[in-house]
């Protein structure tokens, strides 16, 4: 239930020495801003996840039509040290992504923010308390706990906009992955700030008991994922979904998740290079 203030239309000075931006105009503001009009509308937004760590497929995943792109720091390749190269990339092509961080540390959201995302994807939220310490790390002081640092300050325009500035444009999502916090959802929810609660569906089932079964053959499995959207729904958040798949993301999208992942880069590779080399398969002995 998000309750951050709207982005300020009026240019500004923050009197931090760093150059004035007009509010709202900066990529992160766009970035999120995608996302945000979509689910105004009550369309989905559909996204893709990146598990590689180099700025040609950051750049070429940036320029895609995909409403968001979330880099994964929790399972893929990148570490801290590639953040702010990929996050320049991306911003070549006019993105910033979105940041799956690796744990929900306030110093973990924070680099994210300060490395020019426009969000972050916070693992294994259990609690209210837990998605509250998120949200927290999100905002300056008084809204939150986080740290001023403009790491682009002296490079853009809008790289130290003004502290309600930023707290406005960025998204915080928060993932529901567990039973206790499927126990929780509801108040996790509810909780003002949290954008959309995003599911890990692979870790929900195994933390519920339920291997490595999905929707398709589970029934406790797809019931799971309608006590997520349900709960979103009544708290007036997105629900978010990681699909296998765009049949998994349209069939979730039909029933009211507003935020679905369907590619995912590794597999967008294999797929390419599997379909590449049948095509030679049919035109050379091998």
């Amino acid at each position: 239930m998000t309750t951050r203030p709207e982005p300020d239309p009026v240019a500004t000075s923050d009197g931090s020495g760093g150059p004035a931006s007009s509010g709202g105009e900066g990529v992160v503001a766009r970035s999120s801003g995608r996302l945000r009009r979509r689910w105004a509308a009550g369309q989905p937004a559909v996204g893709v996840w990146s598990m590689l760590a180099d700025p040609f497929v950051a750049e070429l995943l940036g320029a895609c039509d995909a409403d968001y792109v979330v880099l994964d720091l929790q399972h893929g390749a990148a570490t801290w040290a590639d953040l702010p190269m990929l996050c320049q990339a991306m911003r070549a092509a006019g993105r910033a992504p979105l940041v799956r961080v690796p744990w929900n540390e306030p110093v973990h959201v924070m680099r994210a923010l300060d490395c020019g995302a426009a969000g972050v994807v916070v693992p294994l939220v259990d609690s209210a308390e837990d998605a509250r310490s998120a949200v927290r790390a999100c905002a300056f002081p008084p809204a939150g706990e986080r740290s001023w640092g403009p790491m682009w300050g002296d490079v853009r325009a809008d790289g130290a906009l003004p502290p309600a500035q930023q707290d406005a444009d960025v998204l915080c999502v928060v993932m529901v992955e567990t039973r206790a916090g499927v126990d929780a959802v509801a108040e996790i929810a509810a909780v003002p700030g949290v954008d959309a609660v995003y599911v890990g569906p692979n870790d929900l089932a195994l933390g519920c008991g339920h291997g490595r079964a999905t929707y398709r053959d589970s029934a406790a499995v797809d019931a799971l994922l309608q006590q997520v959207l349900d709960a979103c729904r009544s708290a007036g958040t997105v629900a978010g979904l990681h699909c296998s798949d765009t049949e998994m993301a349209a069939h979730w999208a039909g029933r009211g998740y507003g935020m679905v992942t369907t590619a995912t880069d590794t597999t967008v590779l294999r797929h390419g290079l599997d379909a590449a080399f049948a095509e030679v398969a049919g035109r050379f002995d091998r």
